[in-house]
C-alpha cells in the first residue's frame, strides 16, 4: 500500500534524526475508516519496516473514548490494555501505548515525536503561555500521567475544540512529554514540523559546543567506579564517558538538571542522578553504595567535575542510550532557560512512571537477551584489523564482549570495527590506532578503552610479525624488528594493562582480570631458519610466567595461548609475502618446488591433519578467562603437533 510506504519513509526520516527522537522513542500511524497502523512497542522508527507496525480494528478502538472503565487505577489500566489487545489484528505486536491518541485525531497520518527544541519549551516554567503565543492554533495539554488518563483528557479536549472551532487540531503539545502532528499527507506533516522548529530555533540560545577532554584522572577513576557498580552480584556494567561544555554546564547548573523532565528520561536514566564532588574513588564508592541502599539499584547517570558524564549501562548499547537521553535532558534544561527556566516532573509523576507496567515492559525490551561467556567484558585485541587477530576478536564479540580493535592499519581497522558492530547485539566494537611498540600509543589505547567502556577486563596481546631466515640471511635490522614487536611490545602491553587491572581487582575480591598472549607453537620448540620469531616467542612465555607470579596477588591472571599454523590466514597464504612463499624462498622445506609442496609438508606434521583457526584459539582464550585456578600457563592449540609433558 502506497500510504504504508509513506508512513515508513517519514518514520525513518524523523527516527534517524536525533533532534526529533532519542533512544528509539516516538511513534507514527496511518489510518483508514476501519484500520489503524501504529508503531509497535520495541521497534525503532529509524529502522522500522511494515512488520514494525501493529494493525488494529478501529471499530473496536473507537468506543474506548466514551466507554466507562473502573475507577480503580490498576484495574482500569488492565481493562484498557485488554481492549487494545482485543482490537489488535497483529497479535505478535504490542501496539504503542499512545495508540488511542493516534486513533482519536482526525487525520490520516499522525507523527508523535519528542523534539529537543519542542520539549525545551514544554519542560519550561512558562510552557503554556509560550505555546499560546507561538502556536495559537495548537492544542496545549498540561502534564497528565500517560496511558488511559492522558488519552481521555486529549479525547475530551479534542471534542471540545471541535465543538468550538468546527475542526480538529492538527498539532497537540503535551507538557513534559512531546508533540503530536497530524495531517492527511506526510508532506504536510513535514511542513508543519519545519515551521515549528524554525520558530523555536529563533527563540532559544545556541547550545554550548566546546569539546573538553576528560581529565587525566579518568584513566584511574572510571575503572574504580565501574568495579564498585558491578560488584555484589550486580553484573558487569559498561560506562561511557562524555566530556564537553554542555556536560560542564550540567555540573555547574545541577539544580536545573537534577530531576527528570520526561517519562523517557525516567525509563532510561532512572529518576535520580548522582553528582560527585570530584574524581575521588573512595568518596565515589561510599556515594554509590549509599545510592544503592536508598534506591535498590545502581545509578545510571553519574556526574563528576573534571571528568564529565559517566553513563552506566548493563551493556554498551544501554550506556549509549543513557548518554543520549541524559544529554538530551541537559539540552532541554538549557533551552528551557529561554522560556522562564526548567520545569521538571513532580515526585508523584515520577513515581507513576517508575511503577507503570508499560514502562517496565519497555525496560525489558531495551535490556537485550542472550548472554555470552564474556558478556560485558571490555577486551582489547592487538593486531585485530585482519587475519588471526580479527578472527579472535570477532569470536569474542559473538560471546558478548566489547571489543577494542587495536592496530596500526587505520583504514582496515575502522572497517573491521564497523563490521563487528553490524553483528553486535548489546555490545560494541571500536577501533583505536595503536603502535604496540610505543608506550604513548598504548597509553592512548587504554584511555580510549576506558572512556568508551569504563574498564579493561582482558588484554589479548596478539600483534606479531615474522621475518624468516637463517643465520646467514637474516639481517640485524629484521631481527630487531621481530624482537621489538613479539617480545618487547608484550612487556609494554602488560605494563599498561596491569596498572588498570590492579585498580579494578582491588575493589572486588571476586573479580579477576586477564592478560592473554597469543604466542605460537614456535614458543614451545625451536623453528629452523626462523630463530628470530621462535626466540621472541620463547621469551614471551618467560615473560608470561614472570608476569603471572608478580600479578597473581592482584588476581590478574597471565597466560599464553600457543596456536599451530593458521594456514588459511594472510600470514601463511598471502600469495606475495606469506610464509609459504617465504619458506619456499628460504629453502626451509627440503625438496619443495612449489608453495603447495610447502603446505603439504606442514600439514603432514599435524596429527589431526588440520591447521589451527581463530575459533580454536578463541576457545583456549575463553578457557583462560573462565578459570580462576591457573596462571602462567602456555596452552598449546596445535592439533597434537606439540604435546606438553
Amino acid at each position: 500500500m502506497k500510504e504504508i510506504e509513506e508512513l515508513i519513509a517519514i518514520s525513518r526520516k524523523y527516527g534517524a534524526d536525533a533532534r526529533f527522537v532519542i533512544a528509539g522513542g516516538g511513534n507514527t500511524s496511518f489510518k483508514t475508516a476501519d484500520r489503524l497502523w501504529v508503531k509497535a512497542s520495541g521497534h525503532a522508527l529509524a529502522t522500522i519496516t511494515e512488520d514494525g507496525f501493529a494493525v488494529l480494528d478501529r471499530a473496536l478502538l473507537n468506543p474506548m473514548g466514551t466507554k466507562k472503565y473502573s475507577d480503580d487505577t490498576a484495574e482500569r489500566e488492565e481493562q484498557v490494555k485488554n481492549d487494545l489487545a482485543a482490537a489488535c489484528l497483529t497479535k505478535d505486536r504490542r501496539p504503542s501505548v499512545e495508540t488511542s491518541l493516534h486513533n482519536c485525531m482526525d487525520c490520516r497520518f499522525v507523527v508523535h515525536l519528542h523534539p529537543t527544541l519542542v520539549n525545551g519549551m514544554m519542560c519550561s516554567q512558562f510552557a503554556k503561555a509560550e505555546c499560546a503565543d507561538l502556536f495559537p492554533e495548537a492544542l496545549y495539554i498540561e502534564y497528565t500521567d500517560p496511558g488511559y488518563t492522558l488519552f481521555k483528557k486529549v479525547f475530551n479536549r479534542i471534542r471540545a475544540w471541535k465543538a468550538e472551532r468546527g475542526t480538529a487540531p492538527q498539532v497537540i503539545f503535551l507538557q513534559n512529554h512531546g508533540i503530536f502532528v497530524g495531517a492527511d499527507s506526510t508532506e504536510e506533516i513535514e511542513r508543519i514540523y519545519d515551521g515549528i522548529m524554525a520558530k523555536l530555533e529563533a527563540r532559544v540560545e545556541p547550545l554550548p559546543a566546546e569539546e573538553i577532554p576528560a581529565g587525566e584522572e579518568a584513566v584511574e577513576f572510571v575503572p574504580a567506579v565501574r568495579t564498585v557498580l558491578s560488584r555484589a552480584g550486580r553484573g558487569l556494567k559498561t560506562i561511557r564517558v562524555t566530556s564537553n561544555a554542555l556536560v560542564r554546564w550540567a555540573v555547574e547548573s545541577w539544580d536545573a538538571v537534577k530531576a527528570p523532565f520526561t517519562p523517557d528520561g525516567i525509563v532510561y536514566c532512572k529518576s535520580e542522578y548522582l553528582l560527585l564532588d570530584g574524581p575521588d574513588a573512595k568518596a565515589a564508592e561510599k556515594a554509590i553504595e549509599r545510592y544503592v541502599a536508598r534506591r535498590g539499584h545502581t545509578p545510571k547517570v553519574i556526574l563528576v567535575p573534571g571528568i564529565g558524564l559517566l553513563a552506566v549501562g548493563d551493556n554498551a548499547k544501554g550506556a549509549q542510550v543513557v548518554t543520549d537521553v541524559f544529554l538530551d535532558a541537559v539540552k532541554l534544561a538549557w533551552y528551557a532557560g529561554s522560556f522562564g527556566g526548567a520545569h521538571p516532573m513532580s515526585q508523584r509523576q515520577i513515581a507513576f512512571i517508575d511503577n507503570w507496567e508499560v514502562e517496565n515492559y519497555r525496560r525489558k525490551v531495551a535490556a537485550g537477551a542472550a548472554r555470552g561467556r564474556v558478556e560485558g567484558k571490555a577486551i582489547i585485541v592487538t593486531g585485530a584489523a585482519q587475519g588471526f587477530g580479527e578472527g579472535i576478536a570477532r569470536n569474542l564479540l559473538k560471546e558478548g564482549a566489547n571489543i577494542v580493535v587495536a592496530d596500526l592499519n587505520e583504514a582496515v581497522g575502522a572497517q573491521t570495527a564497523a563490521s563487528f558492530n553490524a553483528e553486535a547485539k548489546g555490545n560494541k566494537a571500536i577501533f583505536v590506532k595503536t603502535n604496540v611498540a610505543d608506550m604513548d600509543s598504548l597509553r592512548n589505547l587504554i584511555r580510549e578503552t576506558i572512556l568508551n567502556f569504563g574498564a579493561l577486563d582482558v588484554f589479548v596481546s596478539n600483534a606479531g610479525v615474522l621475518r624468516a631466515g637463517g643465520l646467514e640471511d637474516l639481517t640485524p635490522e629484521n631481527f630487531e624488528f621481530v624482537t621489538n614487536i613479539n617480545y618487547k611490545a608484550y612487556f609494554f602491553c602488560a605494563k599498561v594493562a596491569s596498572h588498570v587491572m590492579k585498580i579494578q581487582t582491588a575493589l572486588d575480591p571476586e573479580y579477576f582480570a586477564d592478560i592473554v598472549q597469543v604466542n605460537s607453537k614456535s614458543g614451545l620448540r625451536g623453528s629452523k631458519a626462523n630463530f628470530a620469531y621462535a626466540g621472541g616467542k620463547f621469551g614471551g612465555i618467560g615473560l608470561t610466567q614472570s608476569f603471572a607470579l608478580e600479578l597473581a596477588p592482584f588476581r590478574v591472571k597471565v597466560n599464553s595461548v600457543c596456536p599451530g599454523n593458521f594456514y588459511d590466514g594472510p600470514l601463511w597464504s598471502n600469495p606475495v609475502n606469506g610464509l609459504f612463499v617465504q619458506y619456499l624462498a628460504a629453502g626451509k622445506v627440503p625438496g619443495a618446488k612449489t608453495v603447495q609442496d610447502v603446505k603439504d609438508f606442514y600439514l603432514g606434521q599435524v596429527p589431526m591433519r588440520k591447521g589451527c583457526n581463530p575459533e580454536d584459539v578463541t576457545k583456549a582464550i575463553l578457557y583462560a578467562i573462565d578459570q580462576t585456578g591457573e596462571t602462567g600457563q602456555a596452552i598449546p592449540v596445535t592439533g597434537g603437533q606439540v604435546m606438553l609433558a
